[in-house]
């Protein structure tokens, strides 16, 4: 039996994506129960287990053969010895989520080989689809995107948390830059892709299920996605971790490498 193309996954990841919304849109500004993970994880909501239950569910049922990767489901490590997995966060940014802010997302994605071959980010809060697969371009809601052309690495705009601009971590010098943020990784690199800002940076490890759909629709935009030294993403890993992300248009790209430190 032939495997399914890459377009043929993104065609089921953005269908389960409509009805990851709207079971999350039914918790979403009601009371709903939360939890806090262990080894302060965070947050974990009755939404996001339901999401991720239709996601398993379906997905799965849609292609047994694939492997599982999600934040909200235990990892057994069998995803590990199959050709394709899923890549999943339920919701991405559940603490918008709990406090009502509408920058939360469905991170959902399918990795082959290690690299990630159809994904979805979706913001049913503001109704807004992300989507790419390999080779096809990225679009928002049905509409091509495209990076930005800055090349920097000064006079830049960049999405991220403000511990990773301390002078420390970019002994070429940190970059003059405008910084924004949101809560989600997810829709930091989708806004990256749409042009929105010109990069995204974060030099924490950063959870595959976090970053794998963002990475693609950068990477389909017309960007590069890199860890914090520069080597490739990979994904489906025993780790389930990347040594940070920074994601922006290639020239760019370069410039702030040539800012950043190659031990952190």
């Amino acid at each position: 039996m032939l495997e399914p193309e890459a377009k043929d996954d993104l065609a089921l990841l953005l269908e389960v994506a409509e009805t990851a919304g709207e079971i999350a849109l039914h918790y979403f500004r009601t009371e709903h129960r939360v939890w806090d993970k262990a080894d302060g994880a965070g947050p974990v909501t009755e939404a996001d287990l339901a999401v991720d239950a239709m996601l398993r569910s379906k997905l799965m049922d849609a292609r047994p053969g694939y492997g599982w990767l999600s934040e909200e489901s235990a990892d057994d490590g069998a995803r590990l010895g199959a050709e394709r997995c899923f890549i999943i966060d339920p919701i991405d940014g559940t603490r918008a989520y709990t406090g009502g802010e509408a920058s939360w997302a469905h991170s959902l994605a399918v990795a082959e080989a290690g690299r990630v071959v159809a994904a979805v980010v979706a913001m049913p809060a503001k109704t807004a689809v992300y989507a790419a697969s390999k080779g096809a371009g990225a679009t928002r809601n049905g509409k091509a995107l495209r990076v930005t052309a800055t090349s920097g690495p000064d006079d830049v705009t960049i999405i991220t948390a403000k511990p990773n601009l301390a002078p420390q971590l970019w002994p070429g010098g940190v970059p003059r830059h405008s910084r924004h943020y949101r809560p989600s990784l997810a829709y930091r690199l989708a806004l990256v892709a749409e042009g929105r800002y010109d990069a995204m940076v974060t030099f924490r490890d950063s959870w595959e299920w976090d970053i794998a759909a963002g990475a693609l629709i950068v990477e389909e935009a017309g960007g590069q996605v890199t860890d914090r030294q520069g080597a490739p993403l990979r994904f489906n890993t025993p780790e389930r971790l990347t040594a940070g992300v920074i994601a922006a248009n290639r020239d760019l790209h370069c410039g702030l490498m040539s800012r950043v430190t190659r031990d952190t």
